[in-house]
């Protein structure tokens, strides 16, 4: 019985040691720090391109929209959509049934003031030359006071006579010219040398003139030799970009090419989407002159533009991806601020941060950064050519590392993931 009871004390001794051996390996694990797999790269030097990238669409540098001046009817219509005119080409005529009566009206009106100006001075001769004679009976005394006054005052009214008649005739020869312009504009000319690229009207269609209102718009022509990328550029990117600026356009029906171009316009008046809501975006529209294209363009296309802004060389630059953000949430006045800048009220910006590689800890140092490209971002200060900089994973860099964390470094994965794409 008391060799049972050793054996049964023997029993627990061992398992009691074995579960003071468990907790003292769970304590020494819970008290071990996370080891996370980053991958790095040196801080090295490139040419970093600043680029504004924007869509639109392609359109032609000039067109032309081709409206009638006077009302009436289409009679003629001989071009189509497609169609390549020459500047002085005859594209539209109007039935000038209309505006021959109205010239002759004008005509005859004229040549009718023309008749009474005669008369008139004929009028007027008559009336001086009886106006000297009574002068000279007067002065015999042959003739009273009243016939001379008489003489003088018909000559007055000859003389207003002639002078109206004279008025009349300035008045029918503008009121012909009138007549005479409204008859040629029934025949509308290409303005330019392109391709109608639009045709609103058809063949006996009743067009009306741009006289008093905007006119019947009958066609577009295009000059289809020299064409722009049109572009919305957000207001926040717009003030990097000047005139003279290079760009690259890529256009959707031509997704194997690139087509070099120039900015050349840059408007000063936003268009504004969705005003006083909360999707309301504040566009400017830039041109671009595409350099020379050996394919054909069409009006309306759709196409990107990169847009360089800005280029640096041999300056330090890391990954885009090295650099966060960080924000000291038991700050409760810095975290006030974040809200705050949030709800945009705060134009300051948090500070940012790269993480260097310092054996198997990472370092946070603070950066200022200069211009971005499409994969890498300038540093001004903070850095040294050579440090290792964290460049991943996405979620270390954002979200698991702090100052002083342990790593280990991984580049295996990433030159894996860089092979696969």
């Amino acid at each position: 019985m008391a060799g049972m009871t050793s054996k049964r004390k023997f029993i627990l001794l061992i398992f009691g040691s074995l579960f003071l051996i468990l907790v003292i390996a769970v304590i020494l694990g819970s008290s071990r720090e996370n080891v996370i797999a980053v991958q790095t790269e040196k801080v090295e030097r490139h040419e970093i391109v600043q680029l504004v990238t924007a869509s639109g669409r392609i359109q032609p540098e000039t067109e032309v929209k081709i409206s009638a001046e006077v009302s009436g009817e289409i009679v003629e219509l001989p071009v189509r959509e497609g169609r390549q005119v020459q500047r002085g080409d005859r594209i539209t005529r109007i039935r000038p049934d209309t505006y021959i009566a109205a010239r002759n009206r004008a005509r005859a009106a004229y040549e009718g003031a023309q008749a009474e100006l005669r008369r008139a001075e004929a009028n007027l001769e008559k009336t001086l030359s009886e106006y000297n004679r009574m002068q000279e009976l007067f002065a015999k005394q042959l003739v009273s006071d009243s016939e001379l006054i008489t003489a003088r005052t018909n000559y007055s009214v000859a003389l207003a006579g002639r002078d109206a008649a004279q008025h009349q005739i300035a008045q029918a020869q503008a009121s012909l010219e009138e007549a005479n312009e409204n008859l040629q504009r029934t025949n509308i000319y290409a303005p330019i040398t392109g391709t109608v690229t639009v045709v609103n009207s058809e063949l006996g269609e009743r067009v009306v003139g741009t006289g008093m209102m905007g006119g019947t718009e009958i066609m577009v022509i295009s000059d289809l030799t020299r064409m722009e990328a049109r572009v919305d550029v957000d207001e926040n990117d717009v003030v990097r970009v000047s005139i003279g600026d290079t760009a690259r356009v890529e256009v959707d029906a031509y997704p194997d090419r690139i087509f070099d171009g120039v900015v050349t316009e840059i408007a000063h008046a936003a268009r504004t989407r969705g005003m006083g809501t909360q999707d309301e975006v504040v566009n400017f529209e830039v041109k671009i002159r595409i350099i020379e294209p050996d394919v054909m363009l069409r009006p309306g296309m759709s196409m990107i533009a990169d847009i360089e802004t800005d280029i640096r060389n041999d300056v330090l630059a890391v990954p885009i991806q090295s650099v966060t953000v960080r924000v000291d949430d038991s700050n409760t006045e810095e975290t006030n601020r974040t809200t705050e800048r949030r709800r945009g009220r705060v134009r300051d910006q948090p500070n940012e941060i790269v993480f260097v590689v310092d054996g198997d800890k990472v370092k946070a140092v603070q950066v200022k950064r200069g211009i971005m490209g499409e994969r890498f971002v300038e540093i001004v200060e903070g850095l040294e050519e050579g440090m290792e900089v964290v460049t991943g994973s996405f979620r270390a860099i954002n979200r698991d590392l702090e100052d002083g964390s342990l790593v280990k470094v991984d580049n295996q994965q990433r030159r894996s993931i860089a092979r696969s794409n």
